[in-house]
C-alpha cells in the first residue's frame, strides 16, 4: 500500500493538469501497473491524495485502557496462557475471580472482556508480554521452507531402486572432544548393489560438499540418479539442492530423528569408516589427505573383494523380527547381475577388476592406517612409528602369524594411555628431606602426627589442606621401604627391624 500511495502521489499531479487524450493514456498505464478497476483509479488520482490504509488507523478504539489492564490481571492469573486458550477461560475466570473478591468489574468492562476474539486478545497482551521479559517467537531458519520442500523417503520406500540411488552421510572425526576443526566423510551407498563410496571434507561447507560430490560422481561405476540425505544443514539449503536440480539428481531426505530412514548408509557408517579409521581425531589438511588416499584404495578393495549381506525381506511375527538374507556377493557381483545395469558400465568395472591385487591393496591399506593413526597420537609417537612400510613380501609373510598378534588393524587397536604426571607444583618439595627423615627414624608415626611435626616447624606455612599431600608421599614411602625389605637391600640402606616396630 505505500508504493500505492508513492505512485498516486507522483502520477497524480501530472493527471490533473493533462488534457482528455493524455489522462486517458495515463489511466491506461496507472491501470495496468497497479491492477485495479479503472473508476477506482479515477477516484484516487482526482484526490491525488495519499490511500489511508498506510497510515495508522484513526482513533476508533473499541477497548480502552480500563479494558487492556484488567484483560492484562486476567492474563496474568491464568498463568500467562495463549489468547485462544484464554479465549475460553474467561468466563469462568472472570466469575470465580469476582466470587473470591479478587476483582470487581462493571458491566461495560465486564462485557468487553466476555465479547474480545482471540486474536484481538493477543494484540491487546502484546506490550504486557514484552514488558513481562517473554521471548519472542523464533523465526524458523532459513532452511525450514526448503526442508519442507523437500520429499521423505523412508526405509520402505524405496522398493528396489536400480543402481543409481544413493543414500549419503557425514562421520566425524573429532575424537573425544567436538570443538574447533576437525575433518569429515562423506559416505555414499547405493541401495541397489551396496557400492560404497567415501571422501573427506576438510570442514563442514556446503560448497565444498558439492565439490567433493562432484569429484566422487566421477569416481563412482554408475550415475548417481537418486541422492537422500538427512536433515543436517549441510545437506538442507539452497546450494545443494540447486547443484541436485541443475544435474538431475532426484533429492530427497529422512525424517528427523529416525535414522532407521537411512540404515543401508548407517550401517556402513560403522562397518567401513570406523573400521578403516575408528574414533581418533583428525585435524588439517595433512590428515585429510592421507584420508583421502586411504579411501582410494578401501573404495577398489570393500567393492570389489568383501562379500556383504543385503537383507531379503523382513517380517514381525509378535515381539520377534523374522529377517531373510540374499547370498554374500560383493558390490561389484550385485552390480553386474544386475540386469539393470548398462553394458558399457559392466564392461568398465570388469576392465578395472582384471587389474586389481586384493593384498598389495590390503598392504596399502594398513600403512595408510598407521599414518593416520601416528598422526592423531603425534605425542605418543614411539621409534616404531618412523619404520617404513613393508614390502609386499613382507606383508604377505606377517599375514601367516598375524592372528598371534592381536587386531592387525592399527585404527582399532585402543590409543596407548600416558601416565598423568603432577600438575600443580609439590608443596612439601622444600621438606622432603625432613619427611624421609622423620619415617626413617620413626616409621609408626601417622600422616596427622607428621603434619603436627612440620607445622610446630614451620608455623602458618602448612595447613591442615596439606593432609592428603602428606598421606601420599608416606604411602611412597611405606611403599619403598616395603620394597627394599622384600628385596633384601642391604641393611644400612634400609631401617632396621627394631625400628619398624614402635618402641
Amino acid at each position: 500500500m505505500a508504493t500505492m500511495d508513492e505512485l498516486v502521489a507522483a502520477i497524480g499531479e501530472r493527471y490533473a493538469r493533462s488534457g482528455r487524450v493524455d489522462k486517458g493514456r495515463i489511466l491506461d498505464e496507472f491501470v495496468a501497473v497497479a491492477g485495479i478497476h479503472r473508476k477506482h483509479a479515477q477516484r484516487l488520482l482526482k484526490t491525488a491524495k495519499q490511500s489511508r490504509r498506510s497510515d495508522p488507523r484513526p482513533g476508533r478504539r473499541i477497548y480502552d485502557d480500563a479494558v487492556r489492564e484488567t484483560l492484562a490481571l486476567l492474563w496474568k492469573a491464568s498463568d500467562r496462557i495463549c489468547g485462544k486458550r484464554l479465549k475460553c477461560l474467561l468466563p469462568a475466570l472472570v466469575e470465580s475471580m469476582e466470587r473470591h473478591s479478587h476483582i470487581c468489574l462493571d458491566d461495560g468492562v465486564r462485557t468487553a472482556i466476555l465479547s474480545m476474539s482471540a486474536a484481538t486478545i493477543d494484540r491487546s497482551l502484546r506490550e504486557a508480554k514484552e514488558r513481562s521479559g517473554g521471548r519472542k517467537r523464533r523465526r524458523a531458519v532459513a532452511s525450514a521452507a526448503l526442508r519442507r520442500s523437500v520429499p521423505v523417503r523412508t526405509f520402505s520406500d524405496w522398493n528396489d531402486p536400480p543402481p543409481g540411488f544413493f543414500e549419503a552421510d557425514l562421520v566425524a572425526h573429532s575424537g573425544p572432544r567436538a570443538d574447533g576443526s576437525f575433518v569429515q566423510t562423506l559416505t555414499l551407498t547405493d541401495i541397489a548393489t551396496g557400492w560404497t563410496d567415501c571422501m573427506p571434507l576438510l570442514f563442514r561447507e556446503q560448497t565444498l560438499l558439492t565439490e567433493v560430490l562432484s569429484q566422487m560422481r566421477t569416481q563412482l561405476p554408475m550415475p548417481v540418479l537418486g541422492f537422500d540425505t538427512d536433515n543436517d544443514t549441510v545437506f538442507m539449503n539452497e546450494t545443494v539442492n540447486a547443484y541436485c536440480t541443475a544435474n538431475g539428481i532426484e533429492f530427497t531426505r529422512s525424517r528427523p530423528y529416525r535414522k532407521n530412514d537411512q540404515a543401508w548408509v548407517e550401517q556402513k557408517n560403522g562397518a567401513i569408516v570406523r573400521r578403516l579409521v575408528g574414533y581418533r581425531r583428525f585435524e588439517g589438511l595433512e590428515a585429510t589427505a592421507e584420508l583421502g588416499r586411504l579411501y582410494a584404495s578401501a573404495r577398489l578393495f570393500i567393492n570389489y573383494f568383501q562379500p556383504s549381506f543385503k537383507l531379503a525381506e523382513k517380517h514381525r511375527d509378535g515381539a520377534r523380527v523374522r529377517k531373510k538374507y540374499h547370498s554374500p556377493a560383493t558390490p561389484y557381483q550385485r552390480l553386474l547381475d544386475d540386469p539393470r545395469t548398462p553394458p558399457e558400465v559392466a564392461r568398465r568395472v570388469g576392465t578395472i577388476y582384471a587389474t586389481l591385487d586384493p593384498v598389495r591393496l590390503l598392504q596399502d591399506i594398513r600403512a595408510r592406517q598407521q599414518r593416520l593413526v601416528d598422526m592423531a597420537d603425534t605425542p605418543l609417537r614411539t621409534a616404531n612409528a618412523t619404520k617404513s612400510p613393508p614390502t609386499i613380501d613382507q606383508f604377505l609373510a606377517s599375514l601367516k602369524t598375524a592372528w598371534r598378534e592381536g587386531d592387525p588393524n592399527p585404527a582399532t587397536r585402543p590409543k596407548p594411555k600416558v601416565p598423568r604426571g603432577r600438575r600443580r607444583p609439590d608443596p612439601l618439595a622444600a621438606v622432603s628431606t625432613e619427611i624421609e627423615a622423620w619415617f626413617t627414624a620413626e616409621p609408626w608415626r601417622t600422616s596427622r602426627e607428621l603434619l603436627d611435626l612440620l607445622q610446630s616447624a614451620y608455623p602458618r606455612k602448612y595447613s591442615d589442606g596439606h593432609l592428603r599431600t602428606l598421606q601420599r608421599r608416606l604411602k611412597h614411602l611405606r611403599r619403598q621401604a616395603a620394597h627394599d625389605l622384600v628385596l633384601g637391600t642391604a641393611p644400612e640402606a634400609t631401617p632396621s627391624v627394631s625400628t619398624l616396630a614402635p618402641s
